[in-house]
């Protein structure tokens, strides 16, 4: 998927959100399967689950809530990205380049969203 261009604004687009899978003995990959298998997609080559959002819902909030709070239980981190709607896609997906601007910018910058640069 490639990420949309901030000056194309009627593009559809996704936030893919990204969580590392945090290294773990048995015991704990069980625990991280059990809490994450619902909400999103593990690439065992990149060690990676990873889900796509194309809308702020209530199923979004608990998914977004699911992964942030695996993350802070196991060490590890969520990244944000937004990415062209698939043309197989068939579910709601953003539209205009403001929201897609910025997360890019701050996954750009290294930092998760939500943390803005100081001016």
């Amino acid at each position: 998927m490639t990420t949309p261009t901030s000056d194309s604004s009627d593009s559809a687009w996704l936030l893919q959100v990204t969580i590392a899978s945090a290294p773990a003995g048995p015991a704990h990959w069980e625990q991280q399967l059990q809490l994450l298998r619902d909400v999103a997609g593990y690439d065992p080559v990149s060690r990676t689950w990873t889900t796509f959002l194309g809308s702020f819902d209530a199923r979004a909030l608990r998914t977004l809530q699911c992964l942030y709070d695996v993350a802070r239980s196991f060490g590890t981190r969520v990244y944000l990205e937004p990415v062209t709607v698939p043309a197989s896609w068939t579910e709601p997906s953003f539209t205009g380049p403001e929201l897609a601007a910025l997360a890019a910018s701050r996954a750009d910058a290294g930092r998760p969203l939500g943390q803005l640069a100081l001016a």
